[in-house]
């Protein structure tokens, strides 16, 4: 694939998501992203709509605490905000709408929360949080390297995104009722870098490792 690089973007990783996250994204997924753009803006679109669905679910089931509905009532039109703008760029780009087999990245964070509450809610929060993060982290790793147009939207991204982790984050405090977060954060955050790290079969916007970089 030959395109014209983002250049003169100036874009960094966050210091704070860099710290929360326990792992960084190989190398190994950042080279396979730059040969897969339709893919990758397919699954960005699919994330999207599936972020503002996941705060609709959340203010939904917890329609008690007023402070949770109002910021997720928020944070569900920016995501499709964001859904909107990524099919106006596949439009732009000719990338034609198709659906994906989902990855197994955000099932597999499901499957750690707890069934109890607040622990449920507590852990959802979390989740979202880390969720956020890794997608902050993606946005500033790729934006130098994409076309321009691409790069260019996925930089503009990382301050929501990053304020949407420093949020989910807050709300899970805000939630706990037990001094023991940071240990459940712990665990949450090994699950997740698990998820990133280990050798994953598809590639999608929070895809693991590409096979044929973990048979090297």
């Amino acid at each position: 694939m030959t395109h014209a690089a983002s250049e003169g973007v100036p874009v960094i990783v966050p210091p704070a998501v860099a710290a929360f996250l326990t792992a960084a994204t190989p190398a190994a997924w950042v080279e396979r992203a730059l040969t897969e753009l339709p893919v990758l803006l397919l699954d960005h679109a699919a994330c999207e709509q599936k972020a503002a669905a996941t705060a609709l679910a959340t203010l939904h089931r917890y329609p008690q605490h007023a402070w949770l509905v109002e910021r997720m009532s928020r944070l569900a039109r920016e995501e499709l905000r964001h859904f909107e703008q990524v099919r106006a760029l596949m439009q732009r780009r000719g990338v034609a709408w198709r659906a994906l087999s989902a990855s197994r990245y955000a099932g597999g964070l499901r499957a750690e929360l707890r069934r109890d509450e607040p622990g449920r809610l507590v852990d959802t929060l979390l989740v979202g949080a880390l969720i956020e993060a890794r997608s902050c982290e993606r946005f500033a790793l790729l934006a130098p390297l994409l076309p321009e147009e691409v790069g260019r939207f996925y930089a503009g991204l990382l301050a929501s995104e990053a304020r949407h982790f420093e949020n989910y984050l807050a709300l899970a405090r805000r939630a706990a009722d037990t001094s023991d977060i940071e240990t459940r954060l712990e665990q949450l955050a090994a699950a997740e870098a698990r998820l990133i790290t280990r050798p994953d079969p598809q590639f999608r916007f929070h895809s693991g490792l590409p096979l044929a970089a973990a048979a090297v």
